[in-house]
């Protein structure tokens, strides 16, 4: 990464309509900015969405992006979530094919070591469900990929809110 780039969070509170997601993924790919993370779900007040976005900028450009998303109308709030302690998670969904008796031994193993959860099993196949941070997940995923062939991998993008006490991410 080129100096001065890092990740940076960002939560939205948006309108729950039509065309906002659409909107706000527009200004990112028009700017040429990347989303690393990007999710969104109904709040409380089913008129408002919340989206969760990740993103790798310097600060420069970093504040032009929240700077653009607080001029669109359809945005309520930003709140910039990258030095503030936050809980974040990640869901992680891995399949694996073709296990042998011994393969599954072992991933019950990973699969308790990592707190994750065996959500379906076949003769020879196990489907693990993972809810943890992104940084754990890719742990999972380099650890599963170079001790089994035959993986499919489904990785949701990290939500977040600010934490009550000081704990970190």
């Amino acid at each position: 990464m080129d100096k001065g780039m890092k990740t940076r969070w960002i939560s939205l509170y948006v309108e729950n309509q039509v065309g906002v997601l659409s909107k706000i993924s527009g200004l990112f790919s028009g700017k040429s900015y990347n989303l690393d993370s990007l999710t969104v779900g109904t709040t409380e007040d089913p008129t408002v969405s919340r989206m969760t976005i990740a993103t790798v900028s310097d600060d420069e450009t970093f504040e032009q992006i929240k700077k653009q998303l607080n001029r669109m109308v359809e945005v309520i709030k930003v709140i910039d979530f990258t030095d503030v302690f936050v809980r974040m998670k990640e869901i992680l969904y891995i399949k694996v094919r073709k296990c042998s008796p011994a393969d599954k031994v072992e991933l019950f193993q990973i699969a308790e070591t990592f707190k994750a959860r065996v959500i379906d099993y076949g003769k020879d196949s196990l489907l693990l469900e993972f809810i943890q941070t992104a940084t754990k997940n890719d742990a999972v995923v380099k650890l599963i990929k170079e001790e089994f062939k035959n993986i499919e991998v489904v990785r949701g993008g990290s939500v977040g809110i600010e934490s009550i006490s000081m704990m970190e991410r």
